[in-house]
């Protein structure tokens, strides 16, 4: 045999050899790429399985293995501080509400007493800012709940017309207390949703509250199905259009009076969202064509 076809098969072995190295390298590198897919799907919880034949690649998942190690801890220590935190801002909003109650109980026996006419008004004015700082409480207690709260709400078929015609009834004294003209648009037939109706009552408490601020007037109601979806509007229109930005009103602490002048924390469309969203629902707002602030909440296909 020639030198040159020893040289040939030597060349032959090894192009086999560098070949069969690629084969292994890709091979490696799809079943590095599943794990890291699968792992990824369980939300960092597992570490990768390898049993690889390329030492390097080894060497690579077991440093992203301690990495994934690592994460996991500080996920478990960021987890554990949000609800330390949220524990600590229940505990203390829950021991304001108690002194506030008596503060407030103490303003009120005032009012039966005979006072000067600049008496009553220091009075009155503590009396409203009493009322704002307990709604803050109140609205900070109520995220530190929801936020706290993993557990999936149960839903029942809720009969929206009904809930609705019974909540506006209910309400009735205090909407006309503050001037406004209600305006319903509801079926004639019921339509019904998968609802829980706690946390339905809240939603639209909180949205009762955001009308009773800005709306001037009047408010209207509108409960319709479009596109195999139930959409429940609630419409108002205000002063100073351009305060409001509907593109974050729903946003932590978003506040249209940034003075804050209402005493309010600014959470309540903020928990709004979060409780129709828990419900599997969806709210939005926006600007109709005759300036009202309009809030729309679907449930069903949207």
């Amino acid at each position: 045999m020639e030198w040159y076809h020893l040289v040939i098969i030597a060349l032959a072995l090894l192009v086999a050899f560098l070949y069969l190295k690629l084969y292994l390298l890709k091979r490696n590198i799809r079943l590095f790429k599943k794990e890291l897919n699968s792992t990824k799907k369980e939300s960092y919880n597992r570490q990768l399985s390898l049993n690889l034949s390329d030492r390097d690649i080894e060497a690579l998942g077991s440093e992203l293995n301690k990495n994934l190690d690592y994460q996991k801890k500080l996920k478990l220590s960021e987890a554990q501080s949000r609800k330390e935190l949220e524990r600590s801002i229940s505990d203390i909003a829950h021991d304001l509400r108690t002194p506030l109650t008596v503060v407030k109980g103490n303003l009120q026996m005032l009012e039966k007493e005979e006072l000067s006419d600049k008496g009553r008004e220091y009075l009155s004015s503590a009396i409203r800012r009493s009322d704002a700082l307990k709604d803050m409480v109140d609205e900070f207690f109520e995220l530190s709940v929801l936020e706290s709260d993993d557990r999936i709400p149960e839903l029942t078929n809720l009969d929206i017309t009904a809930f609705l015609t019974e909540f506006i009834i209910d309400n009735e004294a205090l909407i006309r207390k503050h001037g406004l003209t209600p305006r319903f648009s509801f079926p004639e037939r019921a339509i019904t949703i998968k609802a829980n109706k706690e946390m339905f009552s809240r939603v639209f408490s909180n949205l009762l509250n955001n009308i009773f601020k800005y709306a001037k007037d009047e408010f209207s109601i509108s409960i319709y199905e479009k596109d195999g979806c139930t959409r429940i509007t609630v419409s108002n229109p205000v002063s100073q259009k351009e305060q409001i930005d509907t593109a974050h009103i729903f946003d932590r602490t978003y506040r249209a009076d940034k003075a804050r002048k209402s005493g309010s924390a600014g959470l309540g469309l903020y928990i709004v969202k979060m409780l129709i969203e828990k419900q599997g629902g969806k709210i939005k707002a926006e600007f109709s064509e005759n300036d009202n602030l309009t809030f729309e909440i679907l449930f069903g296909d949207f």
